[in-house]
């Protein structure tokens, strides 16, 4: 899996960018078809929790794109990567009940 970080208005730190790559490998456990993973970090500073989070999974088929938002970096990261593990669980079933429903 590709994955390209982006963070607009700083500069992201090694440590974040390692976090980031780090999370993202859990997704590569679960499904082996995401071809690539496009990061964007960036802050808002109308909101208290002002740091943003998306995340955009290309896989055959769908895409999947989750957005969220922390305290930190590291939060919103983490909530995006627990959403997208919960995104593909949910592909990942449907498709398994289409095949057993193809089988019957």
């Amino acid at each position: 899996m590709d994955i390209i970080i982006q963070s607009l208005g700083f500069k992201a730190s090694d440590n974040l960018d390692g976090f980031v790559r780090e999370k993202l490998s859990k997704l590569d456990h679960m499904s082996h078809k995401i071809i690539r993973a496009d990061v964007t970090l960036f802050e808002e500073s109308t909101a208290s929790e002002n740091n943003y989070c998306e995340i955009r999974l290309e896989v055959p088929g769908n895409d999947h794109f989750v957005k969220k938002h922390g305290s930190s970096f590291e939060q919103a990261v983490a909530d995006t990567v627990d959403a997208l593990q919960n995104t593909l669980r949910k592909a990942k079933e449907k498709m398994i009940d289409r095949r057993q429903a193809k089988d019957v």
